[in-house]
């Protein structure tokens, strides 16, 4: 029997409808439309900034598709992520939410995000706005990758460790440079479709 193939050695996948997309997009419907519609496409509203980060924080250990299935209920959760609202939560609310089943019941995660929110009010004081913060790091610009294949895709660069290492000073949690990493992707800070995946447009260019 032929062994499988190694993932890192998969190039973009050809789809249902006939599109290619990343290799590691499965055929889920939820997915598809996060790839197509959501991912590597530039952010720049604060409060959806910040709510992918917590939501990126959240993802640790396990499936972003676990997240994505999740995100409705840690919206209503965690009031549409209103910052000003979740440095207010008391004792009650925190238990209510490790109650929750529609969301990871994880305390050190959820005592993460009510931390995070307090950081990002301060961080929204110094710097006028979220956006203007997180940006800073790629200059303002999109950093644009197109690898060939899974293994060729990066898991953090030192752009991403400065990210991580400032936003840890400021006292933000779950924000390892991989964390970061994956929420540069997320928020388009990073551009990294694969090559003749039909959302990279046809450019090659490498950041």
């Amino acid at each position: 029997m032929a062994s499988r193939p190694d993932r890192r050695s998969l190039g973009a996948q050809r789809h249902a409808d006939g599109k290619r997309r990343c290799a590691w997009c499965p055929a889920d419907p939820l997915y598809i439309a996060y790839h197509d519609e959501e991912w590597g496409v530039p952010v720049h509203a604060d409060a959806k900034l910040f709510e992918m980060l917590c939501l990126e924080g959240a993802q640790a250990g396990l499936s972003w598709l676990t997240i994505l299935r999740k995100r409705r209920n840690y919206r209503a959760a965690f009031d549409e992520f209103d910052a000003e609202k979740m440095v207010r939560y008391d004792a009650a609310k925190r238990r209510r939410l490790l109650r929750d089943p529609g969301i990871v019941r994880n305390r050190l995660k959820v005592e993460a995000f009510i931390s995070n929110a307090a950081a990002y009010l301060k961080v929204r004081e110094s710097f006028k706005s979220f956006d203007a913060y997180l940006w800073q790091f790629s200059g303002g610009k999109v950093l644009r990758r197109r690898p060939l294949t899974l293994g060729d895709i990066a898991t953090s660069t030192p752009v991403s460790d400065a990210m991580s290492k400032d936003l840890k000073q400021r006292g933000f949690r779950f924000v390892g440079t991989t964390i970061c990493y994956a929420f540069m992707q997320a928020v388009g800070i990073v551009d990294e479709h694969q090559r003749y995946c039909w959302k990279a447009g046809g450019k090659h260019v490498k950041a």
